[in-house]
């Protein structure tokens, strides 16, 4: 199976109305008076992160990747989990961790640590507190909405390359809390930018059941001269979310396109139809 096909099954099993049908990034369960917010990401060696990486970056980004997740939603960090495999530089792993909720004023809950051979795969949850409600989803995007983006795409990619000045955005990504919060009373749809501009906005108009028409040039890119790169490559973590013409979009944002009634294809780039998700950007398997 690939992803989409072992996600498509698992929608075959009992679930909480809090998962959303699994086409969001987190979950949301009221609990009491409290609506909280619940999303679980792995890194794996050599997919997520290479074999010489500096443990300390490889923690933080595990933080900080959840912590987007959850800024998407307009959420609060209440705590993490951690899911550790044992291995080289454990040391600097719980010091970038330390830096991390420190950073982010997230303390630790608790987890599981296994020993095991072969590459790490390491795991987290993050549990927030919603700050509004109804909490953002993907799917509430409206013909008529704007488009946004809240900074440049590509910094990850040309940081995995070696680009000193973008060194920090591939290994220490900043999660949007922030901006999500401020953001949540206003949007009708948002999620971070993990997986490529291209490829997440096709989800975000597929799961609203309209077509997002983005204007190629007025996305932010981190390297002009290589545009198409940047809006496939992933691993940025802004925000991107629709909001209708009169919201008061009080945060740095780049308006990138418009939300049409559902045409012939999820995604406009452009005069160009983007009805494949498989070319947009990263998917596993």
């Amino acid at each position: 199976m690939n992803e989409a096909d072992f996600i498509k099954a698992l929608g075959g099993l009992p679930l909480h109305p809090g998962a959303r049908d699994l086409a969001d990034d987190c979950a949301v369960l009221s609990v009491g008076g409290e609506t909280l917010v619940i999303t679980h990401d792995m890194m794996a060696e050599g997919t997520h992160f290479r074999g010489d990486a500096d443990m300390a970056d490889v923690a933080w980004k595990l933080v900080a990747t959840n912590l987007s997740d959850l800024a998407a939603k307009g959420a609060e960090p209440v705590g993490v989990l951690i899911g550790h495999m044992l291995g080289r530089d454990d040391d600097r792993f719980i010091k970038g961790l330390h830096e991390a909720l420190e950073a982010f004023d997230v303390p630790l809950l608790g987890g599981d640590t296994i020993a095991g051979a072969g590459p790490r795969a390491l795991g987290l949850t993050a549990i927030g507190r919603a700050t509004h409600v109804p909490v953002p989803a993907r799917s509430g995007a409206r013909p008529g909405d704007h488009v946004y983006l809240t900074g440049p795409v590509g910094r990850s990619m040309l940081g995995f390359e070696g680009d000193p000045d973008h060194l920090a955005a591939f290994n220490r990504p900043m999660p949007r809390l922030s901006e999500g919060r401020i953001l949540a009373p206003y949007v009708t749809a948002m999620m971070d930018v993990s997986d490529g501009l291209l490829l997440d906005g096709w989800r975000m108009a597929n799961a609203s059941k309209v077509t997002i028409a983005l204007d190629r040039e007025a996305i932010p890119v981190a390297d002009p001269a290589r545009r198409d790169s940047c809006i496939r490559w992933g691993d940025d973590y802004e925000l991107l979310f629709t909001a209708p013409p009169s919201a008061p979009v009080s945060v740095a944002a780049h308006r990138i396109g418009t939300v049409t009634a559902c045409g012939g294809a999820p995604l406009l780039l452009g005069e160009d139809a983007l009805s494949d998700p498989a070319s947009l950007g990263y998917r596993h398997g």
